[in-house]
């Protein structure tokens, strides 16, 4: 492995250290493409998220959708693409919704302008998942996929919180009513939405995420069997 694929996958794992204790539930050939996935993902939210002047960042965008039409033909430049890339998926799907994120930048009304600006995206993404990790596609994957983004979104940006709702935490907590303890999708995606939605159960107690090592595998586990 290079070190510049290493340093991608590293940046993922450093911001979910709590993957360590759950990746056994994930099957061996699938860990490390399930961290390049998700690093990839990460790359598109840190890009949605960003604010300010984010001129480098749509250009970043732009690149990507290049890139990953370059993956449909199973050429690949990005570190990443030397474990996703031989993945036979519709990368250039993902690529046309990547635009999409731009726009789901600007303030919403209400939750499903919310989740409608991401609509797109999240089918293109759940779809190449599916492929990824030989799961059904579904529009519960999608939405389950939504969900997940929309709660980190408004951790990282609390501009995003619609208009409908008075404060962050109020929104927090509608969307933790509609995220199932155990969301639709591929046995990767299962795993991870139990680490992010207990970051989010944490923010809705005003608490420090401190999750204990039992509680997390039986949960992960719980969710890995489907």
């Amino acid at each position: 492995m290079s070190s510049a694929l290493d340093s991608f996958l590293d940046k993922w794992r450093e911001r979910w250290p709590e993957w360590a204790f759950v990746e056994r539930f994930v099957d061996e050939a699938d860990r490390e493409r399930s961290v390049a996935w998700f690093a990839l993902l990460q790359e598109f939210d840190d890009i949605l998220n960003a604010s300010g002047d984010t001129t480098p960042q749509d250009a970043k965008l732009a690149w990507w959708g290049e890139e990953l039409r370059s993956w449909e033909v199973q050429r690949s430049r990005h570190p990443l693409g030397r474990v996703l890339e031989p993945v036979r998926a519709p990368w250039a799907q993902l690529a046309d919704a990547l635009p999409s994120l731009i726009d789901a930048r600007d303030p919403v009304a209400d939750a499903v302008q919310a989740r409608m600006r991401l609509a797109q995206y999240a089918a293109a993404a759940a779809a190449v998942e599916a492929a990824m990790f030989g799961s059904k596609p579904s529009p519960s994957a999608a939405e389950a996929l939504t969900t997940q983004m929309l709660a980190l979104r408004v951790q990282e940006q609390a501009a995003s919180v619609p208009q409908a709702f008075s404060n962050e935490m109020e929104w927090d907590k509608a969307l933790q009513a509609a995220w199932p303890s155990r969301v639709a999708g591929s046995r990767p995606r299962r795993v991870y939405a139990v680490l992010a939605r207990g970051r989010q159960q944490a923010r809705i107690r005003g608490g420090e995420y401190q999750p204990s090592p039992a509680g997390l595998l039986w949960r992960s586990w719980w969710a890995a069997r489907g």
